[in-house]
């Protein structure tokens, strides 16, 4: 008897399945017993590893592999193995490395126990965007610096698709979904956005050719497949890395119909060129405020003005502003918009002037905004009661409870506290019960439709009936006809803002359009 046939009986005895892989955890060469009775370990050859393992075994094992060096063996470990039919095995794995045979892997399968189906489903399937992002963030969260800088995004775009059947691109969505998986850095931070664009979390060193992954799996399928893939790295902040790659995941899947050439990693790389530019613009203060003016219905005089941000020829900040709460950068910009709001209220002959700024939900979600608005107007607390802060709805407040504690230490201070766009969320209602606030502003999407929509005027006069019995002030946006002013006025709103009164402009302008048989006009000094 030779010696190989020794070493292998030896082996046998010790195990149940002997696997030889690749560099790429390709199974080059298998023998022994499968999981279920009757199956041979041979049909796993050409098959990546990971294939053979449920979900939850296979970040351990692959770093087993990656840990491994030319004579190391790796701990025993224990794994679920995938038996293929809805089942899985309790297996003990071992790998260790001949020098003579690096950088190939020899694996040892040792079964334990018969198969069984899991209670609670642990072998998922390739995520989808939403799963994706869930896997990628606990994939790097924790991760110190160096480790982070390890790492890359990969995006791949798969064309060939769509001459295939339901069944056919079900069957090689798993296969490429499966040597994804294999390639992401812990195994599982791999997901499948749409039908045809995948993306992955990988060691940026890996140098596999995820395109010819992707041929493969299609021509196993008798598909013939071919794709693009785009990388970038993590870099050092994984929390920025994952708001961009999430913001720019929604834009490229919105953006699609319109933009089908746009891949998801031009998408991230604008996203994050846009976000070092919102940092610079807030850093430098180069963004203008205009004001609109918010009159007295009864008088038409100019009560307040909203401060309006403007970026260059960009005009309005509405997709800046969507974007800087996605990555996190929306506190800097409001504390930026209350600082020249503060050094406005100090300019000569502004004395008659108030002034509301916009908040962000998320520069609620803890005490840094509030501490430095309040800092910001210590030296001189009497223009706080010139000061209305509106809180938006487009970053909803995750803790209503914890917003109210912050937003009632302005409203001590002498600060005005409004709701803004009330009925445009499905928060607003949660507002209003949960908040302790001065005004509501109704949104202009009611106020556009009041002049023929009966519907429209019995919900905007009930909303004023709720907030007169709780003692809030109401505010009309949008107003642009003298028919929409009356009718607002007439279900007892108590002041109005829109082009009817004045567009936003570069200084406040205190005189507004008088309404019929007006009397006065100018700044009023109080709530009312």
């Amino acid at each position: 008897m030779s010696l190989k046939s020794r070493l292998l009986g030896l082996a046998f005895a010790a195990a149940d399945a002997l696997v030889e892989v690749d560099d790429k955890a390709q199974v080059t060469f298998a023998l022994g017993a499968g999981p279920v009775a009757g199956q041979a370990s041979a049909s796993w050859i050409g098959r990546p590893l990971i294939e053979l393992l449920a979900a939850s075994s296979r970040p351990d094992v692959l770093d087993a592999l990656r840990a491994l060096v030319a004579g190391g063996r790796s701990e025993p470990l224990n794994v679920l193995t995938d038996c293929g039919d809805g089942r899985v095995r309790r297996a003990v794995f071992r790998a260790f490395i001949l020098p003579e045979l690096d950088p190939a892997v020899s694996c040892a399968l040792i079964y334990d126990g018969a198969p069984f189906v899991l209670e609670a489903e642990t072998d998922l399937p390739l995520a989808d965007a939403e799963g994706f992002m869930a896997r990628a963030r606990e994939g790097l969260e924790g991760k110190n610096v160096a480790a982070l800088q390890r790492l890359a995004m990969a995006f791949i775009e798969v064309q060939g698709l769509s001459a295939a059947t339901d069944a056919a691109n079900e069957r090689v969505a798993a296969r490429i979904g499966a040597r994804l998986q294999l390639a992401a850095h812990d195994g599982v931070s791999a997901g499948q956005l749409t039908a045809n664009r995948y993306a992955l979390i990988k060691e940026a060193s890996d140098g596999r050719d995820l395109e010819a992954e992707v041929r493969e799996a299609g021509l196993a399928e008798g598909l013939n497949l071919t794709s693009h893939t785009s990388e970038m790295a993590v870099g050092s902040d994984a929390l920025c890395a994952l708001r961009a790659m999430r913001f720019a995941i929604e834009g490229c899947l919105k953006d699609n119909a319109a933009q089908p050439a746009l891949t998801f990693a031009d998408s991230l790389s604008r996203t994050l060129k846009d976000a070092d530019r919102f940092r610079g613009i807030v850093r430098d203060r180069e963004f203008a405020l205009f004001y609109q003016p918010i009159v007295d219905l009864k008088t038409r005089a100019v009560h307040h003005f909203e401060a309006l941000a403007r970026f260059g020829q960009a005009g309005g900040p509405a997709p800046a502003i969507r974007m800087a709460e996605e990555l996190a950068l929306i506190e800097s910009f409001d504390l930026a918009v209350a600082e020249k709001i503060v050094h406005r209220l100090r300019q000569p002959g502004s004395g008659l002037l108030k002034i509301a700024i916009n908040v962000s939900g998320a520069s609620l979600t803890n005490d840094a905004y509030v501490a430095a608005l309040l800092r910001m107007t210590a030296s001189e607390p009497e223009n706080r009661r010139r000061l209305i802060v509106e809180v938006t709805e487009t970053a909803a407040l995750a803790d209503i409870a914890a917003a109210n504690r912050r937003l009632s230490a302005l409203r001590d201070a002498g600060i005005k506290v409004c709701i803004d766009d009330f009925g445009a969320g499905s928060a607003a209602f949660d507002y209003l019960r949960g908040l302790s606030v001065d005004a509501v502003k109704i949104d202009g999407a009611f106020v556009r439709g009041i002049d023929n929509d009966a519907r429209t005027r019995t919900l905007i006069g009930h909303l004023v009936e709720l907030c007169g019995s709780l003692n809030l002030t109401t505010i009309a946006e949008m107003i642009e006809t003298e028919e929409a002013a009356a009718a607002v006025q007439a279900l007892g709103v108590g002041y109005g803002q829109g082009w009817l009164f004045g567009r936003p402009e570069a200084e406040p302008v205190t005189l507004a359009p008088l309404a019929p048989r007006a009397r006065r006009q100018g700044v009023v000094d109080a709530w009312g």
